[in-house]
């Protein structure tokens, strides 16, 4: 096929863009099945569910692979037209799709299902488990995961300090109730490490309420490591709100600069048009926000 084909397939399977319907009915279909996929999985676990319709799900479960494996087969031969990429070959560009993430993502989910269709004495809870892997096919759709990781990747030392300050509380607080309680609740507190169930769901102020402090000692270590929790979830979030919210702001002075420097002859080209549509996809910014920025830079 042409090389305009596979650019017109990789328009197609990637985030639709603004007018290409079409895009948007297979992103809106794809995104379809992979809900009912989730939902099929969830009502397998239940027993009388999955004895009565076992035929009707087994149908499903191969035409979602079927779909999901020409889907991971198409974006392979398409990535070859991805100028994003930071290779130049057709191979490079593949071979950097098939071990991106969402690559390995489209690919697990249809290897437990094909697997099993061939190996009969696998653990199909297992499968049911691995197959839930399929929500995250919805990256390809939204950034949010590699937003997430970009954010505390850039705030990584002030993250890392965060998560420093909560296993010393943890540790400590594990140390201290055992010293405490562990007389009173030999079993609830028979080490430090079978301790630390109580301190970790403490300080994440989760609160199961299965275990508890008795001696009026532990009900004030308790308590300090309920506060000492609350200080530092409360940090680890806002260093990751932080995160996010330096990290748009900083795609956005990006795409500024980009378009600023593409209007100063007050013309946008074909060529700045496709490098500014690139770098809008490369920072993942909506293009509502692109439309907005454009519009400031306009008026000013």
């Amino acid at each position: 096929m042409s090389s305009f084909s596979k650019k017109r397939v990789l328009e197609i399977l990637d985030q639709a863009q603004e007018g290409d319907n079409f895009s948007k009915l297979i992103d809106r279909c794809l995104g379809g099945l992979i809900v009912l996929n989730i939902l099929a999985v969830s009502l397998e676990s239940i027993e009388s569910v999955s004895t009565t319709y076992r035929q009707e799900f087994l149908y499903f479960e191969y035409f979602s692979v079927l779909i999901f494996a020409s889907e991971y087969l198409l974006r392979i031969w398409a990535s070859a037209e991805r100028h994003a990429s930071r290779f130049t070959s057709g191979t490079g560009r593949r071979l950097e799709y098939i071990f991106s993430f969402n690559g390995l993502i489209d690919l697990l989910a249809i290897l437990p299902s094909i697997i099993s269709f061939f190996v009969g004495n696998i653990d199909l809870r297992w499968v049911r488990v691995i197959r839930l892997l399929r929500i995250l096919k919805i990256s390809n759709y939204s950034s949010a995961l590699e937003d997430l990781t970009s954010a505390v990747y850039e705030e990584r030392r002030s993250f890392l300090a965060a998560l420093y300050l909560f296993f010393i509380s943890l540790f400590f607080s594990s140390a201290l109730m055992y010293a405490t309680e562990h007389k009173a609740q030999p079993i609830a507190f028979s080490s430090i490490p079978e301790s630390m169930w109580w301190s970790l769901i403490t300080l994440t102020t989760v609160g199961y309420g299965d275990v508890a402090p008795i001696t009026p000692f532990g009900k004030v270590i308790g308590a300090i490591t309920a506060f000492m929790g609350v200080c530092t979830v409360a940090l680890l979030t806002g260093i990751i709100a932080s995160a996010f919210a330096s990290q748009l702001s900083r795609k956005k002075n990006i795409f500024t600069a980009e378009i600023k420097q593409a209007v100063d002859d007050g013309i946008i080209t074909e060529d700045e048009y496709q490098k500014i549509e690139q770098l809008r996809q490369q920072l993942n910014l909506s293009e509502e926000d692109a439309k907005a920025i454009i519009k400031v830079i306009h008026k000013d």
